[in-house]
Formats: structure tokens, C-alpha cells, sequence
């Protein structure tokens, strides 16, 4: 049996504290990052989570300082949710889910609904029942989880960055894409998809990182592979981002419309709320 996991925040750091100010005896908190609550004893020194595991008043103070971060304890070490290299990657903490930010620009939609649920609302446009559907950028694995849910038949998930996948393989809300009826692959889908046979899937959701960081991913020639990989009467959700005015010829979620179009699709419709677009092979 493995070793637990405990998540925590500023936000509930700050909770403990307060409990503990007040004397409390106990304090009820999510220590899995919102999935659930449970009531766990305090003394005088801090947080009790089990005979050999427990945060002092010094780390809860210390994680009360550090906003916008996500801390797992396993087996006595603390640990941020975070890694450096070709940029700043971390968990951010939400009321749901948390969301991943690099280098400082959320990978999700965000304000205003919890990243889990808006990436289920992005499955639930194009997914059915029965679908085989593939996750051109899989990030932490949310969109993948909701077409399982949704009952698709199997999920071809794809991401690049090894230290995204670092980083969902601790995040509890990632947990649904470590199981049967998924493949996950680590690979590049610039590259990937042209080794994909044509007519092969239901469905693509296509959730690439903002335009500044993969162009490649918003252009015609690689819509025209995923309008190749798609059978005929298959379904696209592409989450486009920024919805607003550009400074010259219409908005970016426009051009991208227009693209898609130029690459064959048809039936291509503005979901303004989740900020994408919706389109029919």
C-alpha cells in the first residue's frame, strides 16, 4: 500500500492557524485539494495527520506565506508543486481543481469556473458515447478524464513536456487518465498526428498552449491534419483563448475560423463562453 498524500495552500495553511489560535481541538479541511473534507486533530504544535506525519506551526506560517502554490507532504517531506527549466511550471490552487500555470499564464479557463469543469464543458461539445477521441495537448489530463466520462470508447492523449506530466502524475484531479480505455503518449503532435492513420478518430479536442508558445498548432496546414485524422462527420472542440478584438482584421478566435474553414472543415461555430471553437469534418 502506498504512502498518503497531503496537499496544501496559503489559503488553508491559514485556516489551520486560525483554528489553532482559537484552541480548537480539530479543524475539517480538504488535504486533497477540494475532492473531499475530513476532520483532523491539532494540539499546540500544529496539525496531527497521522502517528509519524504532521505540519508545525513553523511550515503552516511558512506555507501561509507563499501564495499561489500547491505543497504535498508524503512520507515527512514537504514539497512545492513546481518545477524550472525552459520555463516556470506549477499547480496553482483554486476552489476545484488546481490549474497549471507556465511561466506565469494559466493553461486553463479559469475565472469564474473551476478548470476541471470548464475542461468537461470543452469535452462535452464534441464527445459521445462510444467516440475514440484524441487529446492533442493533453496538459493535466482534464479534457482526457471528461471523455472517459463521457463514455468514449478510448482516449489517444497526447503532451510534450515531461514536466507537465511530472506534475499531473501528483495532482490527485489527474488521477482518471492513469487507467484503462486511454493511451497516453509522450511526443510532440506537431509531429505525432502525421503518423496517424486517416479517418481513425471520432473526435479531436485540440486545448494547445497560447499562440506565443506553439503558432504551429494554429495553423492551416496543421488543422488539415486533424481535419485528415478525423472520419468523416467527426467532431472538433479547438480552445482558441482570447476571444477579443485583434488590432487589424478581426478577432483571434476569427482567424482561426477562417482557417479551420480553409482546411476543410465545415459547420465551424463560435463557443464564445469556453472561448473555442466548434467544427464538423
Amino acid at each position: 500500500m502506498s504512502e498518503p498524500s497531503w496537499y496544501f495552500h496559503a489559503e488553508l495553511a491559514r485556516q489551520i492557524l486560525q483554528a489553532m489560535t482559537r484552541g480548537l481541538p480539530s479543524v475539517e479541511i480538504s488535504v486533497d485539494l477540494n475532492i473531499s473534507r475530513t476532520s483532523l486533530p491539532l494540539d499546540s504544535e500544529g496539525l496531527i495527520l497521522g502517528a509519524d506525519n504532521r505540519l508545525n506551526k513553523a511550515e503552516l506560517e511558512w506555507i501561509a506565506g507563499r501564495e499561489n502554490r500547491i505543497f504535498c507532504l508524503e512520507q515527512g517531506r514537504l514539497e512545492v508543486l513546481e518545477a524550472r527549466g525552459e520555463g516556470y511550471y506549477k499547480l496553482v490552487p483554486t476552489e476545484g481543481a488546481p490549474l497549471l500555470e507556465i511561466s506565469g499564464v494559466k493553461m486553463h479557463i479559469s475565472k469564474g469556473i473551476d478548470p476541471f469543469e470548464s475542461a468537461g464543458q470543452m469535452a462535452a461539445q464534441v464527445v459521445k458515447k462510444g467516440s475514440r477521441v484524441l487529446d492533442t495537448c493533453s496538459g493535466l489530463g482534464y479534457a482526457a478524464s471528461a471523455a472517459l466520462r463521457l463514455g468514449a470508447r478510448e482516449v489517444v492523449s497526447v503532451e510534450k513536456s515531461t514536466t507537465v506530466m511530472a506534475l499531473r502524475a501528483r495532482n490527485p484531479w489527474s488521477r482518471g487518465i492513469f487507467g484503462a480505455n486511454i493511451q497516453l503518449v509522450h511526443a510532440d503532435i506537431d509531429d505525432y498526428i502525421r503518423g496517424l492513420a486517416a479517418e481513425s478518430f471520432d473526435v479531436v479536442i485540440h486545448d494547445p498552449p497560447r499562440f506565443s508558445l506553439a503558432g504551429e498548432l494554429y495553423g492551416e496546414r496543421f488543422y488539415r491534419e486533424i481535419h485528415r485524422v478525423l472520419k468523416r462527420r467527426g467532431a472538433l472542440f479547438h480552445y482558441t483563448g482570447n476571444p477579443y478584438l485583434a488590432k487589424r482584421g478581426g478577432s483571434f478566435m476569427d482567424q482561426a475560423a477562417r482557417r479551420l474553414k480553409e482546411a476543410g472543415f465545415a459547420k465551424v461555430v463560435p463557443v464564445v463562453a469556453l472561448m473555442g471553437l466548434s467544427a464538423l469534418k
